[in-house]
């Protein structure tokens, strides 16, 4: 419950008082960077029990290409979230990521963002279609553009014909735990969240979004 997240919080972690009860979870440690999973046990509202990859080990992004939608480099986002395991996926340095085709994340994944500047633009973004407990925080995602007729990967095991995407920053379909967080989202081709198909259990907190009508 909310209240029992609160009582968390209060018995078990550092709290500086910036009002906001996200940041005052996790940011007032000066040494937050080596416990970077205790972010999943910071979410409110009804995507507060999304654990992402919380349970699985840390995967660095080193590549940020995506030059095969269907057999993904390893090192490369792509590579990462398709991945049937948990997985913590963090950046090793300041990165543009040019998407060819939908991003198609499978459960149990967080994207952390914090202590780089990453962007998703430019291309495709991201899609949590069918699957459960993901957690993206802090990416700039912005300028999305339609894609689709063609294969792309969505698990080690599978890939798919994908038709064409609407060029939403982040579309959610038929998905469970899903929390959203410190991203900013702009200039998309259409929305810039979509969440459908009855989707449920989502919170969408402290983003910043701009230039859309959707």
């Amino acid at each position: 419950s909310i209240r029992n997240s609160s009582t968390r919080r209060e018995l078990g972690y550092l709290s500086c008082g910036t009002g906001n009860p996200i940041d005052d979870c996790w940011r007032c440690d000066p040494h937050w960077n080596r416990n970077r999973k205790r972010l999943a046990d910071c979410g409110i509202g009804f995507g507060r029990n999304a654990v992402g990859g919380r349970n699985g080990r840390y995967y660095v992004v080193m590549d940020p290409s995506d030059d095969d939608p269907v057999n993904p480099r390893p090192g490369t986002l792509r590579h990462a979230v398709i991945q049937d395991e948990p997985l913590w996926i963090v950046f090793k340095r300041d990165m543009v990521i040019v998407l060819k085709e939908e991003l198609i994340m499978n459960s149990f994944k967080t994207i952390d963002g914090r202590g780089v500047n990453v962007h998703i633009a430019n291309g495709a973004c991201i899609t949590i279609q069918y699957v459960t407990n993901i957690i993206i925080h802090g990416i700039h995602i912005h300028d999305c553009k339609p894609t689709g007729n063609a294969m792309v990967r969505s698990s080690p095991s599978h890939y798919g014909w994908r038709t064409m995407a609407d060029g939403d920053g982040v579309s959610i379909f038929g998905a469970s735990h899903i929390w959203v967080d410190h991203c900013s989202l702009s200039n998309c081709a259409d929305g810039l969240i979509d969440a459908v198909m009855s989707s449920t259990a989502i919170t969408i907190s402290n983003n910043y979004f701009t230039h859309h009508n959707e």
